[in-house]
């Protein structure tokens, strides 16, 4: 879209992801081009700055709903919650379509009609909710509850459905649909494939499931962690005006429950939800509120620390390895191929520059033949005799390979026969598991000595 090269994954080329969001970036990137500034460091680090940017003002905003609804005290508490949230520091920085649908929730829900509330606002938190929709489809859950019981209590239902929701469905879903006639070159719902996908045809279990409690026994305590039993107790302290948000918490992990693959930044956009109700209950301690004040900040600093600079750092950390390729006078005679599972690394948003690069595929079959094996599974099945069959010929193979620690002694042979050498190791994580090991490895072909 602006430098001329890059990757599509399988979601684009079977018109599962749209055009919008991605157009934000775009238009960073293009600001950067233009201004002779887009170098890596900031082509990786302006989008996080700007996401970061309005996950602030979005903890703003959920401040200043609760200081209508309540008053500054609680406010505070509420907003401090928010800020200790070990999971909100591990998220609201990174560019995934999960974090803009959280943000874009507080920003409607501040608007939201609540009872109470001198900020309601029909239009406006309908078109948050509706641009939400549009970025990542499944937004829809959390606001059915909220939107219907809105509907029930609006004296005039009429003008709600035709001065309000159908106006906001038709320019949202209007200019959604042109940026993505725009790019895809054809007229394509993507909101409509993303649902198929994902819901109606549950193909996202061939990325993983999980058992149906998963959100309630694991899920949610994990992403609340320590604030678990300040939800709670605010959930029992709470004004009845508050059930409805409640309502969404708890509509929306079932209905994600329904859903075999699971993750824990699915449930992420009601995790502000429950900030409120935890608020609430440390407003209300007496004698403990300091303390419990203490133990949130100090429980919550840690894992925030540790999974935000530590845990898996190194597919980014390694990403700053193959990016030196791109100063080397043969840039256009390497390959780096990343024997990892798929999408481990960043791509070319962290080279900026047209290096030819590789990674195992896994994208879904979506034609139905069960017997399909992604490419990454076929690999790891059998590494020595995949890297054998697809190198059959010198020629063809990679001046450069990236892969974990733990597939090193299987295909040591290879690595030994083909005239490879380690150059350079990379922490990733404390806790290897599977496919993934402690460190990265950084291979060079002993014959490619012009490269750094």
């Amino acid at each position: 879209m602006v430098f001329n090269y890059g990757y599509l994954t399988w979601e684009w080329t079977s018109s599962l992801r749209g055009y919008s969001y991605p157009l934000i970036f775009a238009s960073m990137y293009k600001a950067l081009q233009l201004l002779a500034k887009d170098n890596v460091q900031l082509l990786i680090w302006v989008p996080r700055l700007a996401q970061a940017v309005l996950a602030a003002f979005a903890d703003v905003k959920l401040y200043s709903l609760v200081q209508h609804l309540e008053n500054s005290e609680t406010a505070k508490f509420v907003f401090f919650c928010q800020l200790c949230s070990w999971f909100t520091w591990y998220s609201c920085t990174r560019t995934l379509t999960n974090t803009m649908e959280t943000i874009l929730t507080i920003f409607a829900l501040s608007y939201y009609p609540i009872k109470g509330s001198k900020m309601g606002n029909s239009c406006k938190y309908l078109a948050l909710v509706a641009l939400a929709i549009v970025i990542r489809p499944t937004a829809v859950i959390p606001w059915m509850p909220l939107v219907f019981s809105h509907f029930l209590q609006e004296q005039r239902k009429a003008d709600l459905i035709l001065h309000n929701c159908i106006p906001v469905g038709l320019v949202t879903i209007g200019t959604s649909l042109i940026i993505d006639r725009v790019f895809f070159g054809e007229w394509v719902l993507v909101q409509l494939n993303f649902l198929k996908f994902n819901v109606l045809q549950n193909l996202g279990t061939f990325y993983g499931s999980h058992p149906w409690h998963w959100y309630f026994t694991q899920g949610l305590p994990v992403i609340l962690g320590p604030h678990l039993p300040f939800f709670i107790h605010g959930c029992a302290l709470a004004p009845r005006r508050y059930r409805i948000i409640l309502l969404a918490v708890i509509w929306t992990v079932l209905v994600y429950s329904t859903l075999s693959h699971k993750e824990f930044r699915f449930i992420y956009p009601v995790l502000p939800f429950c900030m409120i109700f935890c608020g609430y209950s440390l407003k209300h301690l007496k004698a403990w509120k300091k303390t419990a004040a203490s133990f949130l900040l100090l429980s919550n600093l840690v894992p925030a620390l540790y999974t935000g600079l530590v845990h898996q750092r190194g597919t980014l950390d390694v990403m700053s390895h193959i990016q030196q390729l791109c100063n080397s006078s043969q840039q256009s005679q390497a390959f780096v191929f990343i024997l990892m599972p798929c999408h481990s690394t960043p791509f070319y948003s962290h080279v900026h520059c047209p290096l030819k690069m590789r990674f195992l595929q896994c994208p879904p079959d979506l034609t139905g033949n069960e017997s399909y094996i992604d490419e990454a599974d076929v690999f790891y099945s059998n590494p020595l005799g995949w890297l054998n069959k697809e190198f059959y010929n010198d020629t063809l193979l990679p001046s450069h390979l990236i892969l974990f620690s733990v597939l090193e002694q299987e295909i040591s042979s290879f690595l030994a026969l083909r005239g490879y050498e380690k150059t350079a190791t990379v922490f990733h994580t404390h806790v290897p598991q599977g496919r993934v090991g402690s460190h990265i490895s950084i291979y060079r072909r002993k014959t490619e000595m012009n490269y750094p």
